[in-house]
């Protein structure tokens, strides 16, 4: 039987040898990586370097959670999603969680509660998804972005739950943040 101990081994560090710039865009820039491995031995790590970015679950009174649902182009289809978007800079997430929920359901929150942090792609990505809870909620006006289409949808959050326990939300930070959210209420 394996021991899993808590402590960092250092023989699984990778060390960086060399770097090189491959792409650079608007929302992701590419790298490609040289690095020796334990056994002397060198290979390549490619890694796409993200901002990061964060989810907001908007929580109503009467206990429906505020979905948006819009076309994710590297899927081909429209999904169900907790509010969201990539940080700005070095924009707090904070910071970029009220102005996310403001601008794409025109909300702002009495109380925000952090749930946590995922690394949604460990492999190859730099991104880190900071996760919010948003109660109190007071409704004005969406500010979209000019090429953001998208339509607002509220479920019952136990509802919620079960169609993420089904499947029927792919979304990984909204997923996340719902059972996380279901956690903390039921404590």
């Amino acid at each position: 039987m394996a021991v899993i101990s808590n402590e960092i081994p250092k023989h699984l560090n990778e060390e960086t040898l060399s770097s090189e710039r491959i792409f650079e865009g608007k929302v992701v820039k590419l790298r490609r990586d040289k690095v020796l491995l334990e056994s002397g031995r060198t290979s390549y790590r490619e890694v796409i370097e993200h901002n990061g970015g964060v989810c907001v679950l908007p929580l109503t009174d009467e206990g429906e959670i505020i979905f948006v649902r819009q076309f994710r182009y590297p899927f081909k289809q429209v999904l169900l999603e907790l509010p969201a978007g990539k940080r700005e800079g070095d924009e707090e997430p904070i910071n970029c969680g009220i102005r996310e929920l403001k601008e794409e359901v025109g909300a702002t929150a009495e109380k925000i509660t952090y749930l946590g942090h995922l690394y949604p792609t460990v492999a190859y990505d730099t991104e880190i998804i900071h996760m919010f809870l948003a109660e109190g909620l007071d409704f004005g006006e969406q500010k979209l972005d000019p090429d953001e289409f998208i339509d607002v949808v509220k479920i019952p959050f136990d509802e919620a739950v079960e169609m993420v326990v089904r499947g029927e939300i792919p979304d990984s930070k909204t997923q996340l943040a719902i059972l996380k959210a279901k956690l903390l209420r039921n404590k």
